[in-house]
């Protein structure tokens, strides 16, 4: 016996919510992709919980409509719309068999006790737990529990499988053995998943897009690497990945490249916007290097320096704002109150207009 993958697309027309005179969700238009892994990010208060429940049945929009696989399911009860959840509490029965956890919902449609169990054990051996069956939940590790919500979600066959904060309760090293498992789950059976999560490493880890809210609006949408590479706005260079945002001048544009100069530093990059003589350079901390002051550099002064081992994290105060600097140069760690100069390599830089 084997599950059957049937990816369903999901879209959210104009949809809103609100909470009495809060909107918690302003005219929400998404697309998801059969067999893609999309992640709702952003910080709490932004509408990924709200934006997932609504989509799970959970919560009733106020406006708009909510389609599945073509289906417009914005008035049908959770049961009827063809999606599985993995809540962030794993919701497994403690007193119940880890077989009998995953078989539960099967039972529940109808399914035969044989045919129940079969695609449960099924449903265990894809999640890499063949033969836990008879344990108890407690038995388990809280990566095991994570795997045991996840097949039991799957099994039911969904069009779109559902995932909320599923690492949360993970310790930070089997939060990544466990999200590497879930994306290569995703991607071998090629389901839809709609992933909701704070963590904006996990998100660039799993998904195939990202969709930042903030507010309850759309912030930014793309892939990963668009996302870290090309943010759209100071908020999103600074919510997906650390960022220094500072001001800077734009000396000139032609085809793609913008010239532009912070402090005495002039610098060569991409640009995707079209700018105005000031903008924003957002600055990951890995993309500064630091040399001797010049007239050619954006220099500074040392407030910090702490060795880690591979590298340094340095502060260093400048003419646009203090810096947060870090270097692989461990060799030659520079000392606090020194005067430093700041040069700029091309990746981890990105010009955002002002």
């Amino acid at each position: 016996m084997s599950l059957e993958t049937r990816p369903g697309s999901v879209r959210f027309d104009a949809v809103q919510k609100r909470f009495g005179s809060f909107t918690a969700i302003h005219s929400l238009d998404l697309t998801i992709e059969p067999g893609t892994l999309v992640t709702l990010l952003g910080p709490s208060g932004c509408g990924k919980t709200t934006t997932l429940r609504m989509l799970a049945g959970l919560e009733q929009p106020t406006g708009g409509r909510i389609v599945i696989g073509g289906r417009d399911v914005t008035a049908l009860p959770a049961n009827e719309r063809d999606v599985s959840m993995v809540f962030q509490s794993y919701a497994l029965f403690p007193h119940m068999s880890v077989g009998d956890n995953v078989a539960y919902g099967l039972r529940s449609t109808g399914r035969s006790k044989r045919e129940a169990a079969e695609q449960a054990a099924h449903g265990l051996e894809l999640v890499g737990l063949k033969g836990y069956g008879d344990r108890l939940p407690a038995e388990l590790s809280g990566g095991q529990q994570q795997r045991v919500a996840v097949a039991r979600a799957l099994v039911l066959e969904p069009q779109v499988l559902l995932l909320d904060e599923p690492l949360s309760n993970l310790d930070a090293r089997l939060r990544r053995k466990v999200r590497t498992e879930i994306r290569e789950l995703q991607q071998r059976l090629g389901f839809t998943a709609v992933y909701v999560t704070h963590d904006q490493e996990e998100a660039l880890a799993v998904s195939d897009r990202i969709v930042v809210l903030h507010e309850g609006r759309i912030a930014q949408a793309g892939s990963p690497r668009e996302l870290y590479e090309r943010p759209a706005s100071a908020f999103i260079a600074d919510f997906i990945g650390e960022a220094n945002v500072v001001p800077c001048e734009v000396l000139g544009q032609d085809r793609g490249r913008a010239r532009i100069r912070v402090g005495g530093l002039e610098h060569e990059l991409p640009f995707f916007e079209p700018l105005g003589a000031t903008a924003r350079l957002a600055i990951r901390p890995n993309a500064m290097f630091l040399q001797t002051s010049s007239t050619q550099a954006l220099n500074g002064r040392v407030l910090s320096a702490a060795y880690l081992g591979d590298h340094v994290e340095y502060e260093v105060e400048t003419a646009v704002g203090t810096l947060f600097v870090i270097d692989p140069a461990v060799e030659n760690v520079r000392s606090i109150h020194s005067d430093v100069g700041i040069g700029l390599y091309e990746r981890g830089v990105a010009v955002i207009p002002g």
